[in-house]
């Protein structure tokens, strides 16, 4: 009865985390470029009582195992990278991917860091900047004198400027892309950072080398289906009550067996 408790309690420590994860995807419903993530498990270890193909008591072999189980234990957050809806904003800074890609972002320490958030400001330099000030890769200045700034799917950066009538060009903005992006660490401020998981950086400019395309004008929302969210939430409540059920049941059995002597 004891090993019950504890591999229930395992199937509730697993099911409290799923909903904890749950919980994030749905806070961040509203978050540009946020990714949802999923929690995946693994059985742990298994207490082999007899092994398949060993030989019986009368000389044949057994045809399946005996062994018991000791629960569950979670091993990954895989997060999806699957595309959010496309919003309109209307306004020249905000850029979204239409495919793979993440902005590169220079950090405060002078690192690389990586992001779906299009949500671009100008500094007081005139810098192209995130909405935490971190300067956007390669980095591109806007003229004092601009009066529009226009951005193609291909990420060449235009402005008009004061008493000229043709664009002049100012910067080209490169995407990057990995082969493993579930391998990228979320330190939180929309940005992601390369890990040994991810490999090398593919970088480029948009519409190149796999990479997708500028929209301007538009901001990708988080992927997070709330619905979808919902049901899981649901299931992983049902699964935590069914655990504390064998919990229940199995201090049940012990009061019966200590009650014996009486």
């Amino acid at each position: 009865m004891i090993k019950a408790m504890r591999t229930a309690a395992t199937g509730m420590i697993g099911q409290q985390m799923n909903v904890d994860n749950i919980a994030n995807n749905l806070a961040n419903v509203n978050t540009t470029g946020f990714k949802k993530s999923r929690v995946e498990f693994q059985d742990v270890l298994y207490q082999n009582l007899r092994k398949a193909g060993s030989a019986s008591a009368v000389g044949s072999q057994v045809p399946a195992e005996l062994s018991i189980g000791y629960g569950t234990k979670p091993v990954a957050t895989n997060r999806q990278f699957t595309e959010g809806d496309l919003t309109p904003t209307g306004n020249p800074l905000d850029l979204a991917i239409a495919g793979d890609g993440f902005f590169q972002v220079e950090y405060p320490d002078g690192s690389t860091v990586y992001t779906r958030d299009g949500a671009l400001k100008i500094s007081a330099d005139g810098r192209i900047v995130t909405s935490e000030g971190y300067p956007i890769l390669p980095e591109i200045t806007i003229p004092q004198d601009a009066t529009s700034v226009s951005v193609g799917t291909d990420g060449s950066v235009q402005v008009m400027q004061f008493g000229s009538d043709t664009p002049t060009d100012i910067g080209q903005i490169e995407l990057a892309r990995f082969i493993n992006p579930a391998g990228l660490s979320a330190i939180g401020r929309n940005l992601l950072v390369q890990t040994a998981a991810t490999g090398d950086p593919i970088t480029d400019v948009p519409a190149q080398n796999g990479l997708g395309e500028i929209n301007q004008g538009y901001l990708e929302m988080s992927n997070v289906k709330v619905v979808d969210e919902m049901v899981n939430m649901i299931i992983a409540q049902r699964a935590y009550e069914m655990n504390s059920k064998a919990i229940q049941t199995a201090d049940d059995m012990a009061q019966i067996a200590n009650n014996l002597k009486r």
